[in-house]
């Protein structure tokens, strides 16, 4: 007589989903606990990136590179993620787990990361940046659009899950600031190694994905259409979403490649340049784990407008001054100009993007709307700062005076 079948065991209640067989040697995990694992999954990427944003710019310069030669290697590392971040995302659709692209390419970065140290020159710095900026391409949007999609079936709060990574970036920025005025930034590359192979281990321990979920559908054509998400760019919306996006998020490159050389200039210590940066992503941290009441009843398209018109005020004033109590309260424009433009683009992925494609729609976003445009603007935020200093934050907030009309004219789809 042959044996029954077994009975299918329905997945664990916040699982990751995704198609694979599931795993006979580990048991479900409890509820709420593919949450905690991402929350230290983002926790340790973003460890990372409060490390980078603020103190790589100065490491650079203290190697000896100018202000156009760091926006170079830093616009290289921006291209790098715009022309793999979204052929990472499909692969990791298809693949329907996203451990399997978050792994390798953690671990790639934490071995990359040290050799910024040995590298002299530009063209060995920018080889090394080159393959830092590619093994970290992924991890942002993709631990982001697992973190989406598990918040969505658990009925969660996505943004305080996501403020895990912002307390993360203050942790990093504040210790990095703390640590480069004793020893020097030369600590920097040691740092991003032990952030980045955190991530690894954090990626590591996320739930396998379960049997089931959709994977995306098979694309017309071959060559670039089956890497390259482009399709999702014909969506209603989708569009408008990514050229909003660059404008608002690409308006923070001269901040993110120049304020704290800036700001070194004119006197301040790492320890201050950290506390500013760490304030800013504080108040981001503080919309994000309040944004449910605070933004839940705005559209999308709401938010746009307010992001917007707060980054025309926020670079004007950056561009005016350099004191440390007027820099402050300009900082915590952050959580409006990144963290409301953020909020209202994932909350529009996650009722739009196609089945079986958010981790390819999420990574398009990232490489086209941030990635992308913040390449672009950083290119010319190094010329603009190397000839007008401060003036080139001006530019950045006429970005934002184009995105007002065109989120104005949005229709969401």
């Amino acid at each position: 007589m042959n044996a029954p079948p077994p009975v299918p065991v329905p997945p664990a209640p916040g699982a990751i989903a995704g198609p694979g067989p599931a795993p006979a040697a580990r048991s479900a995990p409890r509820p709420g606990e593919p949450l905690l694992r991402l929350a230290l999954l983002l926790a340790a990427s973003f460890l990372g990136v409060g490390v980078t944003m603020p103190f790589l710019p100065p490491f650079l310069a203290g190697k000896g590179l100018g202000a156009e030669a760091v926006a170079g290697v830093l616009f290289a590392g921006s291209l790098v993620r715009f022309a793999v971040g979204p052929a990472f995302g499909r692969l990791a659709d298809r693949l329907g787990d996203g451990r399997l692209m978050l792994v390798p390419c953690a671990a790639a970065a934490a071995l990359a990361a040290p050799m910024f140290l040995p590298a002299g020159g530009f063209l060995a710095v920018l080889a090394v940046q080159v393959v830092f900026a590619a093994a970290m391409a992924p991890l942002g949007p993709v631990g982001e659009a697992l973190t989406l999609a598990a918040t969505r079936r658990a009925g969660a709060d996505y943004g305080r899950v996501r403020s895990a990574g912002s307390v993360a970036f203050i942790l990093g920025a504040v210790g990095a600031g703390w640590l480069a005025s004793r020893i020097g930034y030369a600590a920097m590359p040691w740092l991003l190694g032990g952030c980045y192979a955190a991530a690894a281990l954090a990626a590591w321990a996320l739930p396998r994905a379960e049997a089931g979920a959709p994977r995306p559908a098979p694309t017309r054509g071959g060559g670039l259409r089956r890497v390259f998400p482009l399709h999702l760019l014909r969506r209603p919306g989708f569009g408008r979403l990514v050229a909003i996006t660059g404008l608002v998020q690409g308006s923070h490159a001269a901040y993110y490649g120049f304020s704290s050389i800036h700001w070194a200039r004119a006197g301040h210590s790492p320890e201050a340049i950290g506390f500013l940066w760490s304030e800013g992503v504080l108040a981001e941290v503080l919309l994000f784990f309040w944004a449910r009441p605070l933004l839940g009843r705005l559209s999308p398209r709401t938010l746009m407008l307010l992001a917007a018109g707060a980054g025309v005020l926020r670079w004007c004033a950056l561009a005016a001054t350099t004191e440390f109590w007027l820099l402050v309260p300009l900082q915590a424009l952050h959580a409006v100009t990144f963290g409301v433009q953020y909020m209202g683009a994932m909350r529009w992925l996650s009722a739009n993007a196609p089945p079986g494609e958010a981790l390819s729609a999420q990574s398009l976003h990232a490489a086209l709307g941030n990635t992308g445009a913040q390449a672009m603007a950083m290119l010319a935020a190094g010329a603009l700062y190397a000839t007008y200093g401060a003036g080139a934050f001006l530019a950045m907030a006429a970005l934002c005076a184009v995105a007002l009309p065109v989120a104005w004219r949005w229709r969401e789809g």
